[in-house]
């Protein structure tokens, strides 16, 4: 099934120990570039975290963010060298008794002094660290449905253009051999006008030659062919959905170099306005594609 690049997902659960809440936004870009906002004492696991989103996402911009309460600071790895602690406390407190000051101690400035605590782990504890990845799985899933609807959306939308683009096609097919006749004829008349004036008799092979000539540059047939085959293609690849987005935009490129000559070699008013009609859709097309992933 087609995916859009497009998505938005969250996951919000409360744990015994601690609670998260996991907020997924994308929008559509060439590679995949994702973009995390974790907290400090979990910003380790990243790489861990990030084999979880490829997983599921090839290509955008995403953006993840987690806030994070915990209520059992064991879990983050972080302790207190009480001992070292107690003994500077003790140290400062009988130093204030021999000088006769009260010492009352300030244990908020043990948050700034950062060798009183000890990382034990590199990283959160095992349990932490599995309720999180399994909390943005859930995010992703949430995520990956939003993503799914709007692919659906995007997919219907196609289809009509595509089919509206099969029309002009036949239009094309109709009006490319009458506009080769109508030239052979204006330049027949044209070459026969000029014989008469001159009063010079009608060379059937030279006619022959200029024909050929000018039949090559109006056929458009293999043009034709090819255009037809890459709106084929573009109806696979919409139904197949893996990986679509490269592959409908490589066939969607093809599709105006193709029109583009047909354009070019017809020089007819009527197949002119088919051409700019045409390419207007394969334009929008373009545009829709670049949301897929």
């Amino acid at each position: 099934m087609l995916k859009s690049m497009t998505g938005f997902g969250r996951f919000i659960l409360q744990d015994k120990d601690w609670a998260q809440d996991w907020e997924i936004r994308s929008v559509n870009g060439r590679h995949l570039d994702i973009k995390w906002r974790l907290p400090a004492n979990v910003r380790s696991l990243e790489t861990r975290l990030e084999r979880v989103v490829r997983e599921v996402a090839s290509r955008g911009r995403v953006n993840i963010g987690l806030n994070l309460q915990i209520s059992r600071p064991e879990l983050l790895g972080m302790q207190l060298n009480e001992p070292l602690a107690e003994a500077m406390l003790g140290q400062v407190e009988r130093l204030a008794r021999r000088m006769e000051y009260s010492f009352k101690p300030d244990f908020s400035r043990l948050l700034g002094l950062g060798f009183l605590w000890d990382d034990t782990s590199g990283e959160p504890a095992r349990e932490l660290t599995e309720g999180l990845e399994r909390g943005l799985r859930a995010a992703l899933d949430d995520w990956d449905q939003s993503r799914l609807a709007e692919g659906a959306a995007l997919r219907k939308d196609l289809a009509h253009r595509l089919i509206r683009l099969g029309e002009w096609l036949d239009q094309l097919r109709e009006r490319t051999p009458q506009v080769k006749l109508e030239r052979f004829e204006a330049v027949e008349a044209r070459i026969q006008q000029m014989l008469d004036r001159y009063r010079i008799d009608l060379d059937q092979d030279r006619l022959l030659q200029e024909i050929a000539v000018l039949s090559d540059k109006l056929d458009v047939s293999e043009e034709l062919t090819r255009l037809g085959a890459h709106l084929e293609t573009l109806a696979s690849v919409l139904d197949e959905g893996a990986d679509a987005g490269k592959r409908l935009d490589f066939v969607l490129q093809e599709c105006f170099r193709e029109i583009n000559t047909c354009g070019n070699k017809a020089q007819d008013t009527a197949v002119s306005r088919i051409v700019v009609d045409f390419k207007a859709e394969l334009e929008k097309c373009r545009e829709q594609v670049q949301n897929i992933e």
